[in-house]
């Protein structure tokens, strides 16, 4: 029998791994603002999957980040570091997306594409511990 919670976190951590090749292959094809959207969902995936392992979610990008905050950075489950990116990333997608003539630094989303990936696996190495699949 399916574990609901399993197949969420499973299918969350699915959705951030196809998010970090999309935002690779945008880069390389030099679509810069969908490579933005893709690194940020790459985390945004990735830290929604942590948040299902205690059963937490939010209809707000802006609340999973400060519940990824509240329950897993500030206890020192989760590295403030990689947290921080995934803030960086919110904001460099909201600025690709919504502002007119936008165009984020390729050298900047190379180096957030590399700190996605730090993100994502982190959180595949933490969920063993947290005592879920992925």
């Amino acid at each position: 029998m399916s574990d609901p919670k399993q197949d969420l976190i499973r299918y969350r951590m699915g959705r951030a791994r196809e998010a970090l090749n999309d935002a690779d292959a945008a880069l390389r094809e030099e679509r810069l603002n969908e490579a933005s959207n893709r690194i940020y969902y790459a985390m945004f995936y990735a830290a929604s999957a942590l948040l299902a392992t205690r059963d937490l979610s939010s209809s707000r990008h802006s609340g999973v980040i400060l519940l990824l905050h509240e329950h897993f950075v500030r206890p020192g489950t989760f590295p403030r570091s990689l947290a921080h990116h995934l803030a960086a990333a919110f904001d460099m997608r909201a600025e690709s997306d919504y502002k007119d003539f936008a165009e984020p630094d390729p050298v900047r989303l190379r180096e957030m594409l590399e700190q996605a990936g730090a993100f994502v696996q982190a959180v595949q190495k933490l969920l063993p511990a947290l005592g879920q699949q992925h």
